[in-house]
């Protein structure tokens, strides 16, 4: 049953990908264009830090799968990829081996295709401490992603219905693990509230994954004879709104969830994540073109990032954080109705930094002026 309903996750996840989902806010976000902005491409590094981690590149695969034969070979094409390019690359939920240790091999190909690069192992909010660590050393991770699913898990015929010891087993995993722990939604979005609530838990990052891209309660709804769970589908929170609503809440942020191409990515970045994932689209890829079509498009969005960066003035992908961008539709809404002050937004150039606008912003200029989004009383938080 585990095997097939991975089977099956892949299969109504690329049907997705083939429909249209409707508004992505992303495209509620535009850059200030300038036009003496630039700067010389020998100037501009893609290497990012958060949490005491230091990345090449700010794009990462993001979680996908594991558990079955079929996805076996897909997680040891997307490790082959990310051992190409240099990309970090997360495993799908590792549950399936808690259940079924003969599955190990459909997750310890991540690691065996991609011997030196940088591996995430993926649990849920249930794992016990014991089973984390045979993850991790599964894996040989980097890192330990714990993922949030509530509208998923509700929306599955046989999923979980008691929530309530998330929290605790969360603070309990991040005391016991030596490595650093992000906690991510699966498409649904992180509030400030939640994002603030990790922090209390000792998790050193928080990946926001937002809606617009690979919907789970959709897909699990898809599983349903009746599909009577549709009233889920598009539940919770875009990831550009997630970051604008998260901002300064004291946790590096990772953004997900609706990345379609590199300006996405910069756009996040200019909204203050620390790197960008993407999963179903690099799926697609891979499923319809292979390894070689992943591998170059992984290489394109890395050159087409540090392309957009030269254009914008941009010395690292933090010096976004400097630039300009203009926030309209239901996203503005949204900030609006969240206590959130968009229109420094606009002004970065010409207040925080002592720049003028037009010019180049300076390097770390990000740092001094921030995203400024939160004008907030304790009240509205």
């Amino acid at each position: 049953m585990s095997a097939q309903r991975k089977d099956d996750h892949v299969r109504l996840a690329i049907e997705q990908q083939h429909t249209h989902r409707g508004i992505n806010q992303f495209d509620e976000v535009a850059f200030v264009h300038h036009a003496l902005a630039g700067i010389d491409r020998p100037q501009v590094s893609l290497a990012t830090s958060f949490a005491g981690l230091d990345w090449p590149v700010p794009i990462y695969i993001n979680a996908m799968t594991g558990g079955s034969a079929k996805t076996g070979v897909i997680n040891r094409d997307l490790a082959t990829a990310a051992h190409a390019t240099g990309v970090p690359i997360a495993s799908g939920s590792m549950h399936a081996y808690f259940k079924d240790p003969s599955c190990a091999h459909t997750f310890q190909v991540l690691r065996e295709a991609n011997p030196d690069g940088f591996v995430i192992a993926n649990v849920n909010a249930t794992a016990s401490v014991e089973n984390v660590w045979r993850a991790v050393d599964l894996l040989q991770a980097n890192a330990l992603q714990i993922h949030l699913n509530t509208a998923q898990e509700t929306a599955m015929p046989e999923g979980d219905r008691s929530f309530g010891s998330w929290a605790a087993q969360i603070e309990k995993i991040a005391a016991a693990v030596d490595i650093p722990v992000i906690v991510k939604e699966v498409g649904n979005g992180l509030s400030r509230q939640t994002v603030l609530a990790l922090k209390e838990l000792g998790v050193a990052a928080a990946d926001v994954s937002g809606r617009g891209g690979t919907d789970f309660a959709r897909i699990e709804n898809g599983r349903r004879e009746l599909g009577e769970y549709a009233f889920l589908h598009g539940w919770g929170q875009s990831t550009a709104a997630c970051l604008l609503d998260a901002h300064g809440a004291g946790l590096p942020l990772l953004a997900s969830g609706g990345v379609r191409h590199p300006l996405d990515v910069a756009r996040a970045l200019a909204l203050g994540a620390k790197a960008v994932g993407s999963s179903g689209g690099f799926l697609r890829t891979l499923l319809d073109g292979g390894v070689d079509a992943l591998v170059g498009q992984l290489r394109t969005w890395l050159d087409q990032l540090a392309a957009l960066q030269t254009m914008l003035g941009a010395r690292t992908p933090a010096d976004l954080q400097a630039c300009d961008v203009l926030i309209s539709g239901g996203l503005r809404e949204f900030c609006d109705q969240r206590g959130i002050d968009t229109r420094p937004l606009a002004q970065r150039t010409t207040t925080g930094t002592a720049q003028a606008a037009g010019s180049s912003p300076a390097p770390g200029a990000a740092t001094g002026a921030g995203v400024a989004a939160h004008d907030r009383t304790e009240s509205t938080r």
